[in-house]
């Protein structure tokens, strides 16, 4: 190890075998905080996911209208427009690891609540609560995370979160499909995330707060503490410096001039990659009836599951080796003209089939890219605000476009919604093309002023 004061240069560990206690502490911390991360982004996913083969169901159980259908599908996503700036502001201000357990205490109550609404506004407003419990997670978990990172390997570590939100997301289809003919099964269905939650307010209990986080509080000596402790790659100098300009950084800081390319940046790429999986994947049953292949829906959607997780495990395996504009900005244009293929061709099987893999596997690749992009390109002390934030705009996008999709099939039918969603990811591939920035391998604290910089 260097002899210079970690409080000067980059702290990084000595090319001698770390003694053996150290390894230890911080394998245990790593484990720990890797599994209770994902869990939660699993969760996530979960909870979104199993609506979609619960909507039939509870849709004719509970007698909703198509405009309270569409709420109810689009409550998570309302909710975390809420809870993504709220939980990203308390946490970059009271620090990441009380909000990391509260948040996922409401998953629970809100879990097992979903068992006995009796009626679809009940439903549309604890699914809101939950809503906003998935904002906060996305706006502390992988934050949390990425703090204890290291630069190698730092983006298949957080992409990896992404392949938990896709496993739960098709572990509640799963689950779905096992209730699928059980009566009152779509309470069962929504309700069993209650279990996944137990387990990780369990795992949540004794993890530290973020070294990172001290730091951009002046808490140096505490912030060093854990840095010997875990032996975590901190460049304490650029956090520092990071840390005295940004000292007042609240929610309007995002919107100066120092960080709007990062929040624009953020915002947009994320929400024109979730827009189309979360409309289509929610109403899956309804887009596979208005392209007549109604008999197939269940089994399709399965598929359509399974290649997200297939998808997002290569852009988790690939995240580090083709660096970061790579995976975001070619996929882009290809998903956006597999869904306007599948639009000029509808009657066509095996462009439908085709199309649609091709659209869900690549689209999942660059989603991996949520999990690290937005962690990447804001600082220390703005960086659960940003991402916070940039959740909330994903999701606005995403919610209108739930709400919107059943009426859209209704009115102007399957290849209207197909063109929208090819559009949107249209936008996507031009925005990151200008503004996307290359951070692989960066320090954290190098990453956020790169993104402040023309994209290469």
């Amino acid at each position: 190890m260097a002899t210079t004061p970690a409080t000067e240069h980059q702290f990084d560990l000595p090319d001698a075998p770390p003694p053996p206690e150290l390894l230890r502490e911080r394998r245990r911390l790593h484990t720990k905080l890797k599994l209770a991360t994902q869990i939660g982004e699993g969760i996530d996913g979960y909870i979104i996911g199993g609506i979609g083969m619960a909507m039939t169901a509870l849709t004719a159980d509970l007698h909703l209208s198509t405009v309270m259908e569409g709420l109810v599908g689009a409550s998570p996503l309302i909710g975390i427009f809420l809870g993504g700036p709220l939980f990203g502001r308390l946490a970059d201000r009271f620090g990441r690891r009380p909000v990391f357990l509260v948040d996922m205490l409401i998953f629970l109550i809100g879990s097992v609540l979903q068992f006995f609404v009796t009626d679809g506004l009940q439903l549309f407003l604890i699914r809101l609560v939950m809503g906003i419990a998935i904002g906060g997670e996305y706006a502390i978990g992988a934050p949390l995370l990425s703090e204890y990172a290291p630069r190698k390997g730092r983006g298949r570590l957080l992409a990896s979160l992404e392949i938990s939100w896709y496993v739960g997301y098709a572990l509640a289809t799963v689950v779905g499909a096992v209730f699928a003919d059980v009566q009152g099964g779509w309470r069962w269905t929504l309700a069993s995330s209650a279990v996944i939650a137990l387990v990780c307010v369990a795992l949540r209990g004794g993890i530290p707060e973020s070294a990172r986080w001290l730091l951009s509080k002046g808490r140096r000596e505490e912030a060093e503490e854990l840095i010997a402790k875990y032996g975590i790659e901190v460049d304490v100098r650029a956090e520092l410096d990071e840390s005295a300009m940004g000292q007042r950084a609240g929610f309007r800081a995002l919107f100066s001039r120092r960080y709007l390319r990062s929040t624009v940046f953020a915002s947009v790429f994320w929400a024109a990659l979730v827009l189309p999986y979360f409309a289509i994947g929610t109403f899956w049953t309804q887009v596979f009836d208005a392209l007549n292949m109604g008999d197939n829906a269940v089994a399709a959607l399965l598929v359509y599951s399974f290649t997200a997780v297939a998808g997002v495990t290569v852009g988790c395996l690939v995240v580090d080796r083709i660096g970061r504009r790579r995976l975001l900005i070619p996929p882009f244009w290809i998903t956006a003209g597999c869904l306007a293929l599948v639009a000029l061709r509808p009657s066509s099987t095996p462009v439908i089939v085709g199309g649609f893999l091709f659209f869900i596997f690549l689209n999942a690749a660059s989603s991996a890219l949520t999990a690290v992009y937005p962690l990447e390109v804001f600082p220390t002390s703005l960086r659960a605000t940003g991402v916070g934030f940039a959740t909330a705009m994903s999701r606005v996008g995403a919610a209108i476009g739930t709400f919107l999709l059943p009426m859209g099939l209704d009115h102007f039918g399957a290849r209207f919604v197909l063109f929208a969603g090819a559009a949107v990811l249209a936008v996507g591939g031009l925005v990151s093309q200008f503004l996307a920035p290359e951070t692989t391998d960066l320090d954290l604290a190098t990453a956020a002023r790169t993104a402040r910089e023309p994209a290469a």
